[in-house]
């Protein structure tokens, strides 16, 4: 009695895989550096073709009345959002002359609370001189309406001081005439009413002076707050530095155009959902990646490396090839070119010890259109039950590309090597080019991974499954029919035997 060892089920896949979104954005770095060039660009023409205005900046002393050193700077505050009033405004283009609406004047200036008592003033204009002028006039208007209002609120207070001192002084006369006529009448009482007017008289007194005091203090205090209250720093023009201006809104474009380009990039990573690593490849395609071929680079330091790595994939391939007689094909997902170079490759090693025939079933025909060389193999359009055998071996090039005729693959060749750019094909198409080779009965010998990632560190190789011909067995066709899914990869435990079933003690 045999039986099968099986792993224990691993925990569920994360919601977002953190490794290959990273590789994925990286491989669309041509996208964000692209947006971070566009973003260069346009800051640097913003920069040369919209200068900034003219402008002027002055800084107006403030004091305030209730000045306390612990104010969070609602006084400041104040000031600021009356500068941007019509009242300042219009009294600023009085004094300029100009027909300008206080309205649309107000947008062309703002203020700046520097510290509780400091409030910068900045003004455009056409030019440098009308600038300064405009800044002028608008500080005046300022510091002149501050002190007005100064002035207003002091003599309001002294007034009403004074107003309290007059109708005390009242009081008092009434109680000193009353002290004159003496008291009504002899007796205890009499004494005690003269008692309380000397006490009345004592007491409005000392309030008169009182009110007379603060009065003073009042009419004193305006004048510090007025002398207080002016322009620290003469209005001037503001110098604008051309190279300073480009150098910063280039950095501002390029950080927002490369932010902008990464968000791009991921979202269409995860939209995508296009597996960039091998260990997703493999588990996509349900068989192991073989070898890895570079993309071309134009830098002749890599060079070497690609055509050293051409020739052990040609190697490897033509070993597979001759260890069997079936025909052999090679099966391209996003790399058609690169299919048809290694298929040619592969016919160059194989015709060295025999007779070998190309089959091109490429949508596009690109094995054709490659540049002939000496040792070329002959290469045919297809093989089909009516066409003549041809001697040798026969290795056939197509697709698995969406709109693939499935059943055309098997004339192609018995056995096929994928060979599958990465990021090329979505997870779905994977799987979808997966069933479908297993239902024409095609085995997957492996995969060969086109343009991988540089810094991908992920094992492609299904460590527990099947490494020659794959045909889908009966117990597998009847657990999917029964909706079990049975995992094509399987890691066994250490020390663990795995014990081979009825259809492997069979073969």
């Amino acid at each position: 009695m045999s039986t099968r060892t099986t792993a224990e089920p691993q925990g569920s896949a994360p919601l977002l895989d953190l490794h290959a979104l990273v590789v994925s954005v990286w491989r669309r770095r041509r996208l964000w550096t692209a947006a971070a060039l566009l973003g260069l660009v346009l800051g640097t023409a913003v920069a040369v073709l919209l200068p900034p205005p003219p402008s002027a900046v002055t800084k107006v002393l403030v004091a305030h009345q209730g000045d306390q050193p612990n104010d969070p700077g609602t006084l400041i505050r104040t000031d600021v959002a009356l500068l941007h009033t019509t009242r300042i405004a219009d009294r600023a283009l009085r004094a300029l002359g100009s027909p300008q609406k206080p309205e649309e004047f107000m947008q062309e200036y703002g203020g700046i609370g520097l510290t509780n008592n400091l409030l910068q003033i900045d003004v455009t204009g056409a030019t440098d001189a009308e600038a300064v002028a405009r800044a002028k006039a608008l500080a005046e208007a300022f510091v002149d309406d501050h002190v007005r209002r100064i002035q207003e609120a002091a003599t309001a207070e002294s007034k009403t001081l004074l107003a309290q001192r007059d109708r005390m002084r009242a009081e008092l006369a009434e109680v000193n005439e009353g002290i004159g006529k003496g008291p009504e009448g002899s007796g205890p009482e009499a004494s005690a009413a003269m008692e309380a007017l000397f006490a009345r008289r004592a007491e409005l007194t000392s309030r008169i002076a009182e009110f007379d005091r603060r009065a003073a203090e009042a009419r004193l205090g305006t004048p510090r707050l007025v002398a207080g209250t002016q322009i620290v720093d003469a209005p001037r023009a503001v110098a604008h530095s051309l190279p300073k201006a480009v150098v910063t809104h280039a950095v501002v474009g390029t950080v927002l155009g490369t932010a902008l380009g990464l968000a791009v990039a991921a979202v269409a990573t995860v939209v995508g959902d296009r597996p960039v690593l091998r260990r997703d490849i493999a588990a996509g395609l349900g068989s192991s990646v073989l070898a890895e071929l570079p993309r071309r680079s134009g830098k002749p330091w890599r060079r070497g490396r690609t055509r050293a790595a051409r020739e052990r994939l040609t190697t490897t391939l033509a070993r597979t090839v001759r260890g069997s007689a079936e025909p052999f094909s090679l099966l391209e997902l996003g790399c058609s070119r690169g299919a048809a170079v290694i298929a040619r490759d592969l016919g160059r090693a194989l015709a060295e010890q025999g007779p070998v025939t190309l089959v091109d079933g490429l949508p596009d025909q690109r094995l054709g259109k490659l540049k002939a060389q000496g040792g070329d193999p002959p290469v045919i359009t297809g093989t089909g039950p009516g066409d003549e055998p041809v001697e040798g071996h026969l290795v056939g090039v197509g697709s698995v590309a969406p709109g693939t005729a499935w059943t055309d693959l098997r004339h192609l060749g018995t056995r096929t090597v994928l060979v599958v750019r990465a990021g090329s094909g979505s997870a779905a198409w994977l799987h979808t080019v997966a069933r479908q080779l297993a239902d024409q009965r095609i085995p997957v010998v492996g995969v060969v991974l086109v343009d991988p990632d540089p810094l991908d560190r992920t094992d492609g190789t299904l460590w527990d499954g099947p490494t020659g011909p794959r045909y889908p067995r009966e117990d597998d066709r009847a657990a999917r029919h029964n909706g079990v899914v049975r995992p094509r990869t399987e890691r066994l435990p250490v020390g663990t035997a795995r014990v081979p079933d009825r259809d492997e003690e069979a073969r």
